[in-house]
């Protein structure tokens, strides 16, 4: 059993803290889908992850109220832990996602650590699978993935590189004479960075404001708040991404956000809303954690704000348009741009969060339409109980306002999308998964129709960026 100490919750950590709702919990999701071993695999699952949990940093951390600062939160261990509470063994499923939907609609216990684990077993006794619910103030999805893997079959991952502490320096040292010039630097040094920050803080502004003009709201994307979830994935071959990829240029995550984009296109005309002048704002969120570098909880993201061509009917053309403005925003940095609004927060007092959460919660459908995530996973096996992970789906919390969250990761040599809806604005979610899968093969037919006509290689873009 692991010792933690209490710590401040960061900005953005307290910012998704206070803007949930009922209708609008800020969990982060995983639907891992396991191949069964024996009729018990399932019990033998739950039984491992309540004993494995106590021991992994972070699990036994819930979220209270603070005095100082004001409107402030901190983690701090629960007393009593009791891991029962947190991990669930459900009834035999025929369909993992209906399962899915119904237990991402339920908000987090928030007089506990804000996480869940539930086991489903599959109605053959073939497979199980394990949702696993992270609040987003106790992770973002590097960090979501680093706790759920310490309750998994013990692998050998990447040496982790442990921040070496800094001694305090007395305070009466600045009083020194022989340290004057360095104090004075100092000062002048952290003058300069506030005022970088504020230029930073009024250029996001500005940018977000750029962003919203011209938009084309889509009936589609919008919901009017219900509650209501519904989940789906789809599995895709990674070769396939690849192949595209190779032959139009940019990275694998171009090639993913441009599948998104031509299965709207598919999507709203299939059932008769028409895609002709809808651009979506997509958020794509962009970590700034370290992966190999030790850290505390706390979410450091910013993101990506890319406009998704989905009135382009041809599906080259979107993916080079995809690749264009993902470019753009590369050169410009996650420090900039409407998609880095992220990064307001921490220009925002404790108690303007407190306070100003639900304004801030209704605010998010100006900001952007559509949440597109990209959710990095080893390349390694991982297993539960012996027990082989196949599948992982993902999923993003739904922000007020929005229908849809896409999240996608790449395992083992296949792509997984995992889709959240509002289920009572998207009856049709399944619609959508299948429009995934047609678009990926129409970018591989039409890959292939251009090597076809002009050599393998002509369809290559002179500077492609690889990943």
């Amino acid at each position: 059993m692991t010792s933690e100490s209490s710590d401040l919750l960061a900005p953005l950590d307290l910012a998704f803290w206070s803007i949930e709702s009922a209708a609008h919990p800020m969990h982060l999701g995983a639907l891992g889908v396991f191949t069964a071993d024996s009729p018990s695999a399932a019990a033998h699952a739950a039984d491992l992850l309540a004993a494995r949990a106590p021991a992994v940093p972070g699990l036994r951390m819930r979220i209270r109220p603070v005095l100082l600062p004001p409107g402030g939160a901190e983690r701090r261990p629960a007393p009593g832990f009791d891991p029962l509470d947190h991990v669930h063994l459900a009834p035999p499923a025929a369909d993992f996602h209906a399962v899915a939907g119904a237990l991402m609609e339920r908000p987090l216990d928030r007089d506990r650590p804000p996480w869940e684990a539930h086991v489903l077993p599959a109605a053959d006794g073939a497979s199980f699978a394990v949702l696993f619910k992270f609040h987003h103030a106790l992770a973002d999805g590097l960090r979501a993935l680093t706790l759920a893997a310490g309750v998994m079959d013990p692998v050998e991952l990447p040496p982790v590189r442990e921040p070496r502490p800094v001694p305090a320096t007395p305070w009466w040292h600045a009083l020194d004479p022989r340290r004057l010039p360095g104090t004075v630097g100092t000062a002048l040094s952290g003058a300069r960075t506030a005022a970088a920050d504020v230029g930073r803080a009024l250029d996001i502004g500005a940018s977000v404001a750029r962003a919203t003009w011209g938009v084309r709201s889509c009936d589609a994307l919008t919901s009017r708040a219900t509650g209501t979830r519904s989940t789906t994935g789809v599995e895709l071959d990674l070769d396939d991404v690849h192949r595209v990829r190779k032959t139009v240029g940019g990275t694998v995550n171009d090639v993913l956000i441009a599948v998104v984009a031509g299965a709207l296109r598919r999507w709203l005309d299939e059932r008769g809303d028409g895609s002709e002048g809808v651009a979506p704002r997509a958020l794509v969120p962009v970590s700034r954690r370290r992966p190999r570098t030790a850290h505390p909880q706390g979410n450091r993201l910013s993101g990506y704000l890319v406009r998704l061509p989905v009135d382009d009917p041809d599906p080259l053309a979107r993916l080079r348009a995809v690749r264009t403005a993902m470019d753009r925003n590369k050169d410009a940095g996650p420090t900039r741009g409407a998609g880095a609004v992220a990064l307001l927060a921490d220009h925002v007092p404790s108690l303007g969060h407190r306070v100003g959460g639900p304004a801030v919660a209704h605010a998010a459908r100006l900001l952007f339409d559509i949440l597109v995530t990209s959710v990095p996973l080893p390349s390694l096996g991982l297993r539960l109980g012996g027990c082989p992970l196949t599948e992982v789906y993902p999923f993003a919390p739904l922000a007020r306002g929005q229908a849809l969250a896409v999240a996608v990761s790449t395992y083992r040599g296949r792509v997984h999308y995992g889709l959240v809806a509002d289920a009572a604005a998207v009856p049709d979610l399944d619609l959508l998964a299948r429009c995934v899968r047609a678009e990926l093969a129409v970018l591989v037919g039409a890959c292939e129709s251009t090597r076809g006509v002009a050599g393998d290689r002509s369809g290559l873009v002179p500077g492609a960026r690889a990943t």
